[in-house]
């Protein structure tokens, strides 16, 4: 799945960014400098700024995400280097228009690395870095890739005008979207923390309405300082309105509180869920 990423990423890199002159952040963005002033093969050039940065990262990685990033490097320039060699990369006609360009190459750039970030893998490059400033330093590995981004993108300009950068600054931001939902899964839901004194009759109604399981938090109230009893229940995003409507009938004072869950496994969302009757559970 590595290797299938980085021939996905490979190919966005070499079939839209390069014939429509979109940059790029981080190692792909220096490559993409080296083919533009020098003809130096993207393949290559990305292989061989890997191999220092690897052998630094040696000092600060498992050996088991090591192997990873070298497999994931390795993938990503044999891809560079093939997808030159074969009719595909004429077949594609954007006809230079830089919002689609930037509106696919961002989308097929996300899915690929979100493959190899969602396996443990990286590409090489300031994932590096940014992983070895994060164990060293306690500095965010997200700040760290903005910042070499931002350096590359600024070089960047020695060769492309405002435009051309803009088109793919909004690349960029596609590509972190999409990158995101692939890397974290397509399971997305939302989780309800539920407080009030009729928690009893509230879980019964998310039993009976909505098959959902759920569960009892013992807590302490902050004025007070008496015992309550807290409802947490993950749902899927269509089904926070029926819950409200629940809450709402049985106690109109209660407190709710809504969370992003980025990805949900279990029963109800990635299991079978148990039949359910139109109006009843059986």
């Amino acid at each position: 799945m590595i290797a299938l990423g980085c021939a996905i990423y490979g190919l966005s890199l070499d079939m839209i960014s390069v014939p429509n002159k979109l940059a790029d952040g981080g190692l792909s963005g220096i490559s993409l400098l080296l083919r533009h002033f020098w003809g130096i093969n993207m393949g290559l050039s990305t292989l061989v700024l890997n191999i220092p940065l690897i052998i630094l990262g040696y000092r600060f990685m498992g050996k088991r995400l090591l192997a990873y990033t070298i497999w994931g490097t390795a993938s990503l320039s044999f891809f560079l280097w093939f997808w030159r060699l074969i009719p595909i990369i004429t077949q594609l006609n954007l006809e230079h228009d830089l919002f689609l360009s930037a509106a696919l190459a961002g989308t097929l750039s996300g899915f690929g690395l979100g493959l190899v970030f969602r396996f443990n893998g990286t590409s090489g490059g300031t994932d590096i870095i940014a992983r070895i400033c994060q164990l060293k330093f306690g500095i965010s590995s997200g700040k760290i890739l903005l910042l070499c981004d931002a350096i590359v993108l600024f070089i960047s300009l020695s060769y492309l005008d405002i435009k051309h950068m803009m088109y793919t600054l909004l690349a960029s931001f596609i590509l972190s979207k999409v990158m995101d939902t692939v890397q974290q899964g397509a399971y997305t839901a939302r989780g309800l923390i539920i407080i009030s004194d009729k928690y009893k009759e509230i879980g019964k109604m998310i039993d009976l309405k909505l098959d959902r399981g759920f569960t009892y938090l013992k807590a302490l109230g902050g004025y007070q300082q008496d015992e309550k009893r807290i409802i947490y229940v993950v749902v899927s995003p269509r089904e926070i309105p029926l819950v409200k409507q629940l809450v709402e009938q049985e106690d109109p004072h209660a407190f709710v509180n809504i969370i992003e869950v980025n990805e949900a496994l279990g029963e109800g969302f990635t299991y079978k869920q148990k039949h359910r009757h139109l109006f009843i559970r059986k």
